[in-house]
């Protein structure tokens, strides 16, 4: 049991990779200039190691060298064409409608049992970097991994230009007593590394969230009022956090599935760990749904906080007009040119006149800022 109890030192980094560029991280987005197929690694493990062949494998080669000696293959294709991947199916005896739903893409994360294989959709998700949110900032970018689980093989399907699995392939062969327990164990790798990825994608995000909020509620340059930002740039990560429950939610049934009922398929020393998974996952499904509703929240006190402004300039404009109807109203009465008015021929009249007009300006403009209208 001590190797079990190394497991997650095995498929998981003793400390997580950040997502932050400065920190090295990075992502396969091409396939192996030699291989003139979609298939990225093909390999055989028997008893845990890697069987040296002394030059690259086809699938059908690794199939045959399982099925004389034991134990499994596992293949690594970026992006199969549906030619591509039709011999593979066949070879294998893939499940039709799970070949098409992993040649298509844009599946939404699942568990599927057929009567050979486990067929499992996972959503990578990545943190886009950008040193400032904006309305047209992109945060995460999406990708997807598909894993055929059987007895003697196991064969992944990926899309996207990021999620790459070879540091995690390199990982796993270094330690021959977890991959002596079978194609299972790489499926709880993957599961494990993928759910990893959320967590730090949310602990990014968080970090957005928290900047959006901190310029909602800071206090404005005028009046003490906050003048709001953008709507644009919520809604925009809204948006973005809207693509991330959606990797997240419905992934939360196939791991409590593999964790919980026993399959012929899944190592019963490997299926408790799935537990861990599920719980992790849990949690990030947690913080997902805190994220939506705190961006309502701070969606609607950013509008809340936009109206609040435009009433009080609209105060302010109302205010000003009032102190301007009063020199507006003199001028309108001695502009109208009778021979007859008060004080027209008076010596004083002009000076009287301003004085009162500016006394009755003044009294107007202090009781308006005694209201706080100025």
């Amino acid at each position: 049991m001590s190797m079990i109890r190394d497991l997650r030192a095995v498929v998981r980094p003793s400390s997580r990779v950040s997502l932050r560029k400065d920190q090295g991280t990075s992502y396969d987005t091409t396939r192996d200039p030699a291989s003139p197929s979609a298939v990225v690694d093909c390999a055989v493990y028997r008893d845990g190691a890697r069987v040296e062949s002394g030059k690259p494998l086809s699938p059908q080669e690794a199939m045959r060298l399982v099925r004389r000696d034991g134990g499994f293959v596992w293949i690594g294709l970026h992006e199969p064409t549906e030619s591509e991947f039709a011999g593979i199916a066949g070879e294998f005896g893939l499940h039709p409608l799970a070949v098409e739903d992993a040649v298509q893409a844009h599946q939404r994360p699942k568990l599927e049992r057929y009567d050979d294989s486990l067929f499992t959709v996972f959503k990578t998700i990545h943190y886009v970097e950008h040193d400032r949110l904006t309305a047209n900032s992109e945060v995460v970018e999406t990708g997807e991994v598909m894993c055929f689980t059987g007895r003697d093989f196991f064969i992944t399907v990926r899309h996207g230009g990021q999620g790459s699995l070879r540091a995690l392939r390199h990982r796993l062969q270094d330690d021959p007593e977890l991959l002596a327990k079978g194609p299972s164990a790489v499926l709880h790798a993957i599961a494990d590394h993928v759910v990893d990825g959320y967590i730090a994608v949310a602990d990014a995000v968080q970090d957005d969230i928290d900047e959006v909020e901190t310029e909602v509620f800071s206090p404005g340059r005028r009046g003490g009022v906050s003048r709001g930002v953008d709507s644009a740039r919520i809604y925009q990560l809204k948006r973005e956090v809207l693509e991330f429950k959606r990797a997240v939610a419905p992934l939360l049934r196939p791991m409590q599935l593999l964790s919980e009922r026993p399959m012929r398929l899944v190592d019963p020393d490997i299926q408790k760990y799935f537990r861990d998974v599920a719980d992790h996952l849990a949690r990030v499904q947690e913080q997902v749904l805190g994220f939506d509703e705190l961006l309502n929240s701070i969606l609607q006190a950013n509008l809340a906080q936009a109206s609040v402004a435009q009433n009080e300039d609209m105060r302010k404009i109302t205010a000003w007009a009032a102190i301007i109807a009063v020199p507006t109203m003199v001028c309108g009465v001695y502009g109208m040119n009778f021979k007859y008015m008060p004080e027209l021929h008076w010596k004083y009249g002009y000076p009287v006149i301003m004085g009162v007009t500016v006394a009755l300006c003044l009294g107007i403009h202090r009781t308006l800022k005694r209201n706080g209208w100025l």
